[in-house]
């Protein structure tokens, strides 16, 4: 049985050197269906049933960019049997916004915890027992320069993919968000979609490429609609920004659970170079 793995990160996570490790020479390498967007997919080399399709790195899976639409065209239609998901160790904050948002879409996500090198060189460290509880997902240490911990990543990924579990999402929301939510996806043009949670969020953030197909029933949408002015009266800002700042909270959740950063020492010199520094900036400019 063919096992279909996207490989999806942000730009300069080591998606493209990881990619590289896993397929050898053996790769094909074309466009996304009618756009100019570069497409390679080829077989694991231990396992060639196993085929890697490698997704345009992104930020988002918001429909901004050219790239983000074929990347979440891909997650959301072609239903690959399982996400490995790149994330920069040395940038995990950044990177993992998009890692909140796969997680959302009922595909199994593996994240390869890359560039622990860097990490460790800093002196910080990183729980990945803590982090893979607060993310509900499976994670593995890698280096993909130095091609570490590949083996391991990739035995993890085939399980993941044969399992054929539906997963949870193991994060929340705030509790007037996760309510507004839970009231979405509750309504009848929702309560029957297969991902309930993914389209109940996307529709309160009002996402215009999922509302151009949406069917609503009834007054559904018109009621929904009250449901999302109430939580933007509320927090005093528009939905999707909403949803951003609850997605840096569940990162900043996950990263004071798991992560430990080294403290940087500040020398006595140091401190009153930077009070003078401050002051003489402060002073008014007379012309």
């Amino acid at each position: 049985m063919q096992i279909n793995v996207a490989l999806a990160g942000n730009p300069n996570s080591g998606k493209t050197t990881m990619y590289n490790a896993l397929t050898g020479s053996a790769q094909y390498v074309g466009n996304w269906p009618g756009v100019t967007v570069e497409k390679k997919e080829g077989n694991y080399k231990k396992d060639k049933n196993v085929k890697i399709i490698d997704l345009p790195g992104i930020y988002s899976l918001s429909p901004y960019t050219l790239e983000e639409v074929v990347s979440r065209n891909y997650l959301l239609n072609e239903k690959p049997d399982v996400i490995l998901n790149m994330v920069d160790a040395s940038n995990i904050e950044r990177n993992l916004y998009l890692t909140t948002q796969m997680l959302e879409l009922g595909i199994p996500v593996v994240i390869a915890l890359n560039m622990m090198d860097v990490v460790r060189k800093r002196g910080d460290k990183i729980d990945v027992e803590k982090l893979k509880k607060e993310l509900g997902c499976e994670i593995v240490e890698v280096s993909a320069l130095r091609q570490e911990g590949i083996t391991a990543l990739m035995d993890k990924v085939v399980d993941s993919a044969r399992s054929k579990k539906n997963p949870e999402v193991a994060f929340r929301f705030c509790e007037d968000v996760e309510s507004a939510i839970d009231k979405i996806s509750k309504t009848s043009s929702v309560s029957s979609e297969k991902n309930k949670r993914w389209t109940a969020i996307k529709i309160f953030e009002r996402d215009e490429k999922l509302l151009e197909t949406f069917e609503f029933k009834g007054n559904d949408r018109t009621e929904i609609e009250s449901i999302i002015e109430e939580v933007e009266k509320s927090h005093d800002d528009d939905s999707e920004s909403i949803i951003t700042n609850e997605r840096y909270e569940v990162i900043t959740k996950a990263i004071n659970s798991a992560v430990e950063k080294v403290k940087v020492k500040v020398s006595m010199s140091d401190k009153i170079d930077s009070i003078v520094t401050n002051r003489v900036l402060a002073l008014p400019i007379f012309v």
